[in-house]
C-alpha cells in the first residue's frame, strides 16, 4: 500500500478534485459528503448500484460503476477503503501518473483536524454502541455534530451525518492501525482484548497501538477516557503522559462511575457520578451490564466536553440500539428473531448475559464465526461460550478477507459443542431454525458476516407470522412495564458476578 509523503490536508482543500474509489461504502459515503461540503470536487467508483450511490448521484457526486483507470480523469488525489489494492485498475493508474493515493483512515484524520472536538471511540468491543450513544447526547445538546459509525442508527437513518457544529464523533477501529492516522481531542478506550490476531502479534502489540493511539492526543488540551474495569485499557494506559479521566461500573475512586445500579427485565438504571457530584440519570433501553459500561463512557466523554447532564439523560434515554446490535428482526411461530453483530467471545458472551433476564422459554443461537484466524486463534473460548445456548446453529466460517490456510471449520466447533448443528450454507440454518423453533423461544443470528441472512430467509418463509415487535423492542411500553414493576429483576450483586466487562 502507498502511503504518499504529502500531508493530505494541502489536498483537501475547495476546488481540489478527489476520486473515491468504493465510494459506495457506509464511512466511504459519509466521506464523500464530508468532503463536498468543505468545497471539493467529490467523484468516485464502486462495483455496483445501491442506494447509497444513487444517494451520491442525487447530491451531484460523478460515480462511476465498474473499476476503471479511465474513472480518475484529471483528478488531484485518490482515496480507497481497505478493500482496494494496488492492483485495482484505478490505483495501479493513480501509481503510473504519479496521482497520490490515501487510506480512508488517513483523509479522516485529515477531516477532524479541522474540528474544535474530535470525540474518538475506539476498543476492541462496544465502539458502534457507544459511539452511537455519544450520538444521541450531542444532538440532544444540540451540538449538531458530525458523525461516523461502523452501523446503522435509527436517528440518523444511517451511519453517518454531515452536521456544522465543532465536534465530530467517530468510530475508531483499531485494525492494521486504521486509528493511528486520527487526531483526537479525546480518546476512548472501552476495553482491550486479543482480537485481529492477523494483523497484530499478540495482547502486548494491541496494548501497544492502543498506547500510541492515547498518545494522539494533545498534550495538555486533550483528554484520554479508559476504562478502569479493563485490564487491557489500564495497561495501554500505563505511563501515558496525558491526562486520563477513568470511569467504572464498580469502582467509585474512578472519575467517573455507575452508583445505584438497578436492572428492570435486564435494563440498566443508575446514576452517573463525576467526582463525588451526581452529573446525571440514565434509564437505558438497550439491555445488558456491557452496556451501562458502554453508556458510562459516552457520558464521561460528553462531560470533559461540556455537555450539561440533562442531555446525557435524554440521549441515553432515546437511544434503542443500532442496527445489528439486538435488533428485532421479527416473529416466527411465536418465537421473536433477534440479530447481532457480535463476533469475539467476548462479545457473545457479553450479548448471552444481557438476554438472559429478558422474558423467553429457551435461546437458540444461531453463529457464524469471522475469519479463519479469529476462529483458530479463539477457538476453547469459543466453544466455553457456545455452550450456554440451549440449542446451538453453526453456520461455515465467514472468510472476508482471508484464505482458509488453517483448514479449519465451523464443524470443528460443533463437534466441541454438546447438540451442535453444522449447516453449510444459510438456507439450511434458516431450514434447522424453523425445526426448532416453538412459541416462546428467542432466536439470536449472530456474527459479523452474512448470518442476518438466515433469519431474513427464516422470516420470509410462507408459514412465519408478522405481528407487532414485542413489548421489550419498544422503549414507550418498557417504560410502562417498568412503571408496573416498582423492583428490579436484578440486583447489584447479582450484576456483578455475571457481567464480562
Amino acid at each position: 500500500m502507498m502511503h504518499p509523503s504529502a500531508d493530505i490536508r494541502t489536498l483537501l482543500q475547495p476546488g481540489r478534485r478527489v476520486h473515491l474509489a468504493g465510494i459506495g461504502g457506509v464511512s466511504m459515503c459519509a466521506l464523500a459528503e464530508v468532503l463536498q461540503g468543505m468545497g471539493l470536487v467529490v467523484q468516485g467508483s464502486d462495483m455496483t448500484d445501491s442506494d447509497t450511490v444513487r444517494h451520491l448521484r442525487a447530491a451531484g457526486i460523478e460515480v462511476a460503476i465498474g473499476h476503471s483507470a479511465e474513472n480518475l480523469k484529471n483528478c488531484d488525489a485518490v482515496i480507497r477503503t481497505a478493500a482496494i489494492h494496488d492492483s485495482n485498475p484505478e490505483i495501479a493508474g493513480a501509481i503510473a501518473r504519479g496521482i497520490p493515493v490515501y487510506e480512508r483512515a488517513q483523509a479522516w484524520g485529515g477531516i477532524m483536524r479541522g474540528y474544535r472536538n474530535a470525540l474518538c471511540v475506539s476498543g476492541t468491543h462496544g465502539k458502534t454502541t457507544t459511539t452511537s450513544m455519544a450520538t444521541h447526547i450531542f444532538m440532544a445538546a444540540q451540538k449538531d455534530p458530525t458523525v461516523m459509525i461502523g452501523g446503522t442508527l435509527p436517528l440518523l437513518h444511517s451511519g453517518y451525518r454531515v452536521g456544522q457544529g465543532d465536534t465530530i464523533i467517530l468510530e475508531s477501529c483499531e485494525y492494521c492501525n486504521s486509528f493511528l492516522n486520527f487526531f483526537p481531542t479525546v480518546a476512548v478506550i472501552l476495553n482491550v482484548h486479543a482480537d485481529h490476531l492477523d494483523f497484530f502479534k499478540d495482547l502486548a502489540d494491541i496494548e501497544h497501538s492502543f498506547h500510541q493511539f492515547a498518545e494522539l492526543v494533545p498534550a495538555g488540551t486533550g483528554r484520554v477516557v479508559a476504562n478502569l474495569d479493563d485490564e487491557g485499557a489500564r495497561a495501554a494506559v500505563a505511563g501515558l503522559d496525558r491526562p486520563v479521566f477513568t470511569y467504572s461500573v464498580r469502582d467509585h475512586s474512578a472519575d467517573c462511575y455507575a452508583d445505584n445500579v438497578a436492572f428492570f427485565d435486564g435494563y440498566g438504571a443508575f446514576d452517573i457520578v463525576i467526582r463525588g457530584q451526581r452529573y446525571a440519570h440514565a434509564a437505558l433501553h438497550v439491555p445488558g451490564a456491557h452496556n451501562v459500561s458502554n453508556a458510562l463512557a459516552a457520558a464521561a466523554a460528553a462531560y470533559l466536553l461540556g455537555v450539561d447532564g440533562s442531555a446525557v439523560e435524554e440521549g441515553l434515554s432515546t437511544f434503542t440500539g443500532a442496527g445489528r446490535r439486538f435488533e428485532h428482526k421479527g416473529t416466527y411461530h411465536g418465537a421473536e428473531v433477534y440479530d447481532d453483530y457480535a463476533h469475539h467471545p467476548d462479545e457473545v458472551e457479553a450479548l448471552l448475559n444481557a438476554v438472559q433476564p429478558l422474558p423467553h422459554k429457551r435461546l437458540i443461537c444461531a453463529f457464524q464465526p469471522h475469519t479463519y484466524t479469529r476462529t483458530a486463534a479463539l477457538f476453547d473460548d469459543f466453544v466455553r461460550v457456545l455452550r450456554r445456548p440451549d440449542k446451538v446453529v453453526l453456520a461455515e466460517i465467514y472468510a472476508a478477507r482471508e484464505k482458509n490456510e488453517l483448514g479449519i471449520s465451523s464443524r470443528d466447533l460443533a463437534a466441541r459443542i454438546p447438540g451442535a448443528v453444522y449447516c453449510s450454507t444459510l438456507e439450511q440454518v434458516a431450514e434447522e431454525l424453523a425445526k426448532l423453533a416453538q412459541p416462546g423461544d428467542m432466536l439470536l443470528t449472530v456474527g459479523a458476516g452474512d448470518i442476518y441472512r438466515a433469519g431474513e430467509l427464516l422470516l420470509k418463509r410462507g408459514d412465519a407470522e408478522c405481528p407487532s415487535p414485542p413489548c421489550i423492542t419498544t422503549p414507550a411500553r418498557r417504560a410502562s412495564c417498568r412503571r408496573r414493576r416498582p423492583r428490579p429483576s436484578t440486583c447489584w450483586s447479582s450484576w456483578a458476578s455475571n457481567t464480562t466487562g
